[in-house]
């Protein structure tokens, strides 16, 4: 199925992001979804991006985590929920020696899971760098295919409108897709039992 569900999991062994689903998108019909991402020590999203229609919300429940937001870097206290609003910049990783537990919810959610599901079955693959970004070739057609919902801030927008614009008709080419459809459907582990509930406490930092 290429929709996740509740105790799916899904992991990322480049950047230490292991995602255990509490709200699947199947059980919304891709309007939104929840879930506990573990990040080991020293790991790290791909890198500083902007989602240009999607609402993303962070919680940390567990560890130290460093955040970048609106351009604006800060340790998140332990209970803190982080907002990006769509167009806002954001960047985050482990800054801790522990696992880091952080909630993410994020509408909508369809997309964005196809591009999530992409990005970590290519890692899983072998064919990403140390920050779990694949080869230019690749890159051109994923950020072609998703660019509805995820924009990275490097290299600018307009070398990678010019570049990636070149290298895709090469890419496809040469074999290479924007979305893989056994991705799609590839999990790490399923019926996984969920993280206990925990009750919000902290701040918030938000930023639109």
């Amino acid at each position: 199925d290429e929709m996740t569900t509740t105790g799916d999991v899904i992991e990322n062994p480049v950047t230490g992001e292991r995602a255990v689903v509490r709200i699947g998108t199947r059980e919304t019909a891709g309007d939104h979804g929840v879930v506990d991402l573990y990040v080991r020590p020293g790991g790290a999203v791909m890198g500083e991006h902007w989602h240009p229609a999607m609402d993303e919300r962070f919680t940390v429940l567990r560890g130290r985590v460093g955040f970048r937001l609106g351009g604006q870097e800060r340790i998140a206290e332990l209970g803190s929920e982080i907002h990006a609003s769509p167009g806002v910049r954001h960047d985050w990783w482990n800054a801790g020696d522990e696992e880091a537990l952080v909630r993410v919810e994020f509408r909508p959610a369809d997309r964005f899971e196809a591009m999530i599901l992409n990005f970590f079955g290519l890692a899983q693959d072998g064919k990403t760098d140390a920050r779990g970004l694949p080869g230019l070739l690749q890159l051109a057609l994923l950020v072609r295919e998703f660019g509805d919902v995820i924009r990275f801030t490097r290299p600018p927008q307009v070398v990678q409108t010019v570049l990636f614009g070149l290298l895709a008709p090469v890419a496809r080419m040469m074999g290479y897709r924007g979305s893989y459809p056994e991705y799609l459907t590839r999990r790490s582990a399923t019926g996984v039992p969920l993280e206990p509930e925990q009750r919000r406490v902290g701040s918030t930092l938000d930023a639109a």
